[in-house]
């Protein structure tokens, strides 16, 4: 555990220092995010964030590539190489649209040849984890993986929408699927504790805990799609890897719901931003539009028109994910009685926090007193002369 731990403080040094001058470097190559209609953010604010993020992400790598309890994971087979090359190329493409706005059939491209570059390093989904049910083909395996990192990539670009939200997520969702993937393997080995999920997803945590305190309320740079998709990748490469290498019937418990949390964790780590993605193809689509294409409707949004300040809507968004993390892992370690209590008080409050009764009760009381002003004399004959 502490050698993960070293390297996700490495990861997150890297990021945190690096992010000024990846900040003086969009400025000066003109990557800027532009105020629109419908942004959120009132300045015009760098981006290339993601860059910053690869750096740590690199950095904590080749680190652990030197400690001997984990360079056995850089030799054959080169998946964690193949992770890292695939994160470089799609924060690339990511830093070109954060420069040029690539559309969205050119950003989709790059997506799956990300993709297809991981499984071509053994980065692939060629198990599923209820009971190491093998795949039907080569060729099914390869669009699962596909489909898995795309989807994956593009959720989290989704959800990138206000200060600190992305990154925020990500760190919380990637702690919990940390402890997962850990502890799968100490339950799967009882000499080699080394694992490509736990080392891809503590780098991850390491690079959002990093650029985290240059990216909240007032953020002084965006992690752009450099950063948002990169994150995506990663999420994705640690679920395939556990997936497809680890046998989740070896866990401690050997209980069922061991066997589908390898499916139910991912998604409770996204469960923001995968909501949040389904909710706008099914939106865009429906009115002919591109599911590529930009509106004020994602849920941080709803989030702000519900009356909530930005830094409340963050923090609401970071209570679900927090409820529904915990809630997935607490059956392999407490009794089912103690989960459906937490399940039962975490959605509760999470709920409360949304709906915010207090607040609405509040605003409506202030607007059954308010009356409207009455009209002088004077204002009267303005009106009448304009």
């Amino acid at each position: 555990m502490r050698v993960y731990v070293f390297i996700l403080l490495i990861a997150a040094a890297v990021t945190y220092l690096t992010t000024p001058a990846v900040r003086l470097l969009a400025r000066r190559a003109g990557a800027m995010t532009a105020v629109r209609e419908r942004d959120v953010h009132d300045s015009i604010t760098p981006r290339l964030g993601g860059v910053a993020m690869l750096a740590g992400i690199t950095a904590g790598m080749l680190m652990a590539a030197q400690v001997p309890f984990l360079e056995g994971l850089f030799t054959q087979p080169r998946e964690a190489f193949g992770v890292l090359a695939a994160g470089a190329l799609v924060c690339l493409l990511g830093a070109a649209d954060d420069k040029w706005d690539l559309d969205w059939t050119t950003k989709l491209a790059g997506q799956v040849l990300a993709a297809l570059l991981m499984a071509w390093q053994g980065v692939q989904l060629v198990s599923l984890p209820i009971g190491g049910v093998t795949l039907l083909s080569a060729h099914t395996s390869l669009v699962l993986t596909v489909l898995v990192v795309v989807v994956s990539m593009n959720a989290v670009n989704f959800v990138d929408g206000l200060d600190g939200l992305a990154a925020g997520v990500m760190a919380i969702g990637g702690s919990a699927f940390f402890l997962y993937a850990y502890s799968l393997t100490r339950s799967a080995s009882t000499t080699d504790y080394s694992s490509l999920a736990a080392l891809v997803t503590a780098v991850m945590i390491g690079a959002c805990l990093g650029f985290l305190p240059h990216n909240l309320t007032r953020a002084r740079i965006f992690m752009g799609d450099s950063g948002s998709m990169l994150l995506g990748l990663l999420l994705a490469a640690s679920t395939i890897t556990v997936t497809g290498q680890v046998d989740p019937a070896r866990l401690s418990s050997a209980d069922i719901f061991g066997q589908f949390l390898p499916i139910l964790l991912p998604l409770g780590v996204m469960v923001v931003p995968f909501l949040d993605f389904a909710l706008a193809v099914v939106r865009r689509i429906g009115s002919g539009r591109s599911p590529f294409h930009a509106d004020r409707m994602h849920l941080h949004h709803r989030l702000l028109r519900l009356g909530h300040s930005k830094a409340g809507a963050v923090l609401i968004i970071y209570v679900w994910t927090i409820v529904v993390c915990v809630g997935l892992l607490l059956p392999l370690v407490v009794k089912p009685w103690a989960v459906m209590l937490f399940w039962a008080g975490g959605l509760l409050a999470a709920l409360v926090l949304t709906i915010d009764p207090l607040h609405w009760h509040t605003r409506r009381t202030e607007r059954g007193h308010r009356r409207p002003a009455p009209v002088t004399p004077v204002e009267e004959s303005h009106d009448i002369h304009s």
